[in-house]
């Protein structure tokens, strides 16, 4: 069983960062992929990011290839995400989730409740 508490969102201008944090409970964590899902109002849930069990691999959707960047700190069993240069179509809830193994796939078992981000123009 992993139980995932995202932290960090909040309101921020355009051109803003924010860092999301996303604190894992159970031995697991580490072995595990890790990833980062958003959901904008009246859209579908979208891939954001994904790092791999030990961190050496990570995976952005296009949109947000060199604004944020995803990591994880396994001895805290926590996994990050750094957004920078933020634009109002990064208005979304954020949802941590969790891969059922050590790297990153299309399914995962276990997601966070989400923290919103709203980015004012």
């Amino acid at each position: 069983q992993v139980q995932l508490v995202e932290s960090g969102g909040g309101l921020v201008q355009t051109g803003g960062s924010l860092r999301l944090s996303c604190a894992a409970s159970g031995r697991t964590f580490s072995s595990r992929a890790m990833a980062w899902f958003r959901q904008a109002p009246g859209k579908e849930r979208e891939f954001v990011a994904a790092i791999n069990w030990s961190g050496g691999n990570t995976y952005y959707v296009d949109s947000v290839k060199g604004r944020f960047t995803i990591s994880r700190d396994n001895a805290k069993n926590t996994v990050y995400l750094q957004m920078n240069s933020l634009k109002p179509e990064d208005t979304a809830v954020y949802y941590c989730a969790a891969n059922p193994g050590g790297y990153s796939s299309s399914y995962y078992d276990y997601w966070g409740q989400g923290t919103q981000v709203t980015v004012s123009s």
